[in-house]
């Protein structure tokens, strides 16, 4: 439509008597002469506009305009509605340049208008395709992280199964954001068997199935189901290789709902148990841990593998809050001298050179783990049931909270830790390498 802008006239002293505001006959306008540039938003305009005068005076001829020699006006600003009318093309970049400097320039001066700029131009952008329109993939976690941080429940978690329950619940939220094509992903599982780094293929699905089994174990304590039934073995690796090689797998979705389901149970029946239920042992075959532990363990596991399908997706994903990770640590390093010792016996560590009185200072590593989380450590070196002490120490190892966790996972060969390192070479290396060895499948 090539009606006019205003609702006015412009007058001027030229010969033809009258010049319409931004007409192609009529001098430059401030909004641009070249009306071809984008397409015309026009704005409001009456009947009398049509015809050229006003219409309280009829069908006559038009006022004359000044003489020869008279002053001219300075041009006429746009009116409020025009540049109201011209909101639309300027949140589509379709105004000329002069428009879009007059548009702005009323922006700055009208609130109204300035909303509703904002408002057409947001609308706008999400008209663009090549903008991806899903929310920010850590947007999810910070809010979980909020909530699990502040919001009481009406029947408190206890506070040894925080991390389990934290950790289960950012991994359902990452498995809710992936594509269903994605669950047959592959998805490599690595860990360290004492000798040499091991690993396993599978897919996003499997790894569920496989914390769904490990799981299962600590379901079987606490007199729950056990998903495998009741003749399934108590070895972890065990116990995962029967459910990868079922005949009859689960969908996807089942076994996404099956180790939710799972996972909100053990969290509803630790807390509705009484206190003593946190010593309860948890069998694992060759080993056992008390149920306070065994959580935080399947905690450290969720995360572990929570990172492993983020990483085959490629997928944000972020370390356990401060106080979880250092609960998961400190339980790493308490495990640490028993493994040492089991590597001792199997001729894969040094022999032991000072046995000590249980309960009493013995020779020492000093563990320092650096970041949220972290702290330090002082690990027995020749027997476990001897007390680490500041000042048996004969070396000391500086890691950083996530590389020591992956060094744990079986993520990073021990050889390979980034490590700052000081003190007895033999004693080091063996720490290093028993805790590489608390990983498994």
């Amino acid at each position: 439509m090539n009606g006019p802008l205003d609702e006015g006239r412009e007058e001027s002293g030229g010969d033809d008597g009258q010049e319409w505001y931004g007409s192609p006959a009529g001098p430059e306008s401030r909004l641009g002469a070249d009306r071809r540039e984008a397409p015309r938003i026009p704005g409001p305009r009456s009947a009398a506009d049509d015809h050229g005068h006003d219409p309280d005076h009829g069908h006559g001829p038009p006022e004359p305009g000044p003489g020869p020699g008279a002053p001219v006006d300075e041009e006429k600003p746009p009116s409020h509605s025009v540049l109201k009318s011209l909101l639309g093309a300027w949140a589509l970049s379709a105004c000329s340049a002069g428009e879009t400097e007059a548009v702005e320039e009323h922006l700055g001066e009208c609130a109204p208008c300035a909303d509703e700029a904002l408002r057409l131009r947001d609308a706008v952008s999400l008209l663009h395709t090549e903008r991806d329109l899903d929310l920010d993939p850590l947007l999810r976690f910070r809010v979980l992280e909020n909530c699990l941080g502040r919001r009481p429940a009406r029947i408190p978690v206890p506070e040894w199964a925080s991390p389990y329950d934290a950790e289960t619940a950012r991994l359902d939220a990452l498995l809710r954001d992936i594509g269903k094509a994605e669950w047959n992903h592959p998805v490599r599982l690595k860990w360290f068997d004492g000798r040499e780094e091991a690993h396993r293929e599978t897919t996003v699905a499997g790894v569920i199935g496989h914390l769904m089994a490990v799981d299962g174990l600590v379901s079987a304590a606490l007199g729950l189901d056990d998903p495998l039934g009741r003749d399934a073995p108590h070895s972890p690796a065990r116990r995962s290789e029967r459910f990868w090689r079922s005949e009859h797998p689960p969908t996807a979705e089942e076994v996404h709902e099956l180790w939710r389901d799972q996972s909100h149970t053990l969290i509803r029946t630790v807390s509705f148990a009484s206190r003593g239920v946190a010593e309860l042992s948890v069998s694992y075959g060759d080993f056992s841990l008390p149920l306070r532990d065994s959580l935080l363990d399947r905690a450290f596991e969720c995360w572990t593998h929570a990172d492993d399908i983020a990483e085959a997706v490629n997928y944000p994903y972020e370390p356990p809050r401060g106080s979880h990770l250092h609960r998961m640590v400190d339980l790493a390093a308490r495990l640490l001298p028993s493994a040492l010792a089991g590597r001792r016996r199997a001729g894969l560590a040094g022999p032991a050179r000072e046995l000590v009185p249980a309960g009493s200072p013995g020779r020492s590593l000093r563990l320092e783990i650096e970041g949220a989380g972290g702290g330090d450590w002082y690990i027995p070196l020749d027997s476990p049931a001897a007390l680490g002490s500041a000042e048996r120490t004969v070396a000391q190892v500086a890691l950083d909270r996530v590389e020591f966790c992956r060094l744990v996972a079986g993520h990073v060969p021990p050889e390979e830790a980034a490590a700052g390192q000081d003190g007895d070479r033999e004693a080091i290396r063996d720490v290093l390498f028993a805790a590489a060895s608390l990983s498994r499948v």
